[in-house]
Order: C-alpha cells, then sequence, then structure tokens
C-alpha cells in the first residue's frame, strides 16, 4: 500500500507551487477522510483508500481550468463530504469556498476536515441551493449532484453577473 507521501505525488505531478502549509494540509485528508467515514459515509468504503486520485485530483481538475482570484466567492452547490470544495480551498487560500449540503452531517465532516487541517477560507450552510437568498457568487461548482440543467436552475440566480 502506498504512503501519504507517495499519493501526495499524484497532485504534485500535475500541480506544483505549493507552500509548506498546503502541502500539509493535503498530507492530513487521507487521514481525516478515513476517520470520519468510519463514523458517516461520505466517501465510498472501497474507495477510501483512493481518496487522493479519485477526489482530490479529480475535484483539482477544476484549478487546470480556472485560476480564482483572491477574494473570489465560490459556492460548492450539494458539497457531501467536501468534494470539490476542500481541494479547491486548499489550492486557492485567498479565495471564499461557501459549501453547501441539505444534509447536515455531512456539513458536520467538512466543519471537522477543515478544523483538523486549518482550512480557514471555507463556510458551510444546511440548505438547498435554491433556498439561498440575498447573497451572490463569482462561480458556482459542484461535483456529482444532479443534471448539469438542473444544477444551472439552482445556480444560476446565486450568480453574480
Amino acid at each position: 500500500m502506498e504512503s501519504t507521501p507517495q499519493k501526495l505525488g499524484l497532485i504534485l505531478k500535475y500541480f506544483s507551487d505549493f507552500t509548506e502549509v498546503q502541502i500539509a494540509q493535503f498530507a492530513a485528508l487521507e487521514a481525516l477522510y478515513t476517520e470520519w467515514n468510519a463514523k458517516i459515509n461520505v466517501v465510498s468504503r472501497k474507495d477510501i483508500d483512493s481518496i487522493y486520485l479519485h477526489h482530490v485530483l479529480h475535484s483539482l481538475s477544476v484549478a487546470a481550468l480556472v485560476e480564482f482570484k483572491p477574494g473570489c466567492q465560490i459556492i460548492d452547490i450539494g458539497c457531501g463530504g467536501g468534494f470539490p470544495g476542500i481541494p479547491l480551498a486548499i489550492f486557492f487560500p485567498n479565495t471564499e469556498f461557501h459549501l453547501v449540503d441539505s444534509i447536515a452531517k455531512k456539513l458536520k465532516v467538512v466543519e471537522a476536515v477543515c478544523e483538523g487541517a486549518g482550512i480557514k477560507n471555507i463556510t458551510t450552510q444546511h440548505t438547498r441551493a435554491e433556498e439561498i437568498k440575498n447573497r451572490k457568487f463569482d462561480f458556482a461548482i459542484s461535483r456529482a449532484v444532479a443534471p448539469l440543467k438542473d444544477l444551472w436552475t439552482w445556480a444560476n440566480p446565486l450568480l453574480r453577473p
């Protein structure tokens, strides 16, 4: 079985220029998710050993296409256990991420992972995206939540022009 540093090599193969803090935050994810996944199933139990390849790196694919500017506000709709929001918040530490899910126990995991990894640029909200009023974001992200047509219906009212 690969060690955490070897698994982190998957990320470093495609992305570089991380600070020591960011590398430590990415390294902390495996243990935190393994611990919490034993209590609350947020990642498939058969997939937890591939968290860096199937979840972290997959989430970071957004960063290969978009450069979120400092101060930018992002909403992660249906964040589940924190993907793609948590890896992207580590990647873009000066960008604000708001993770939303209708299932409170998933947000408990997100909050615990953020606390354990020292991630400071994430807020959470227990609600459905379509219930959010009087708040606008620069971008909406999501991963495996709904068909694109539905996602657009929920995200569009939340986006700045």
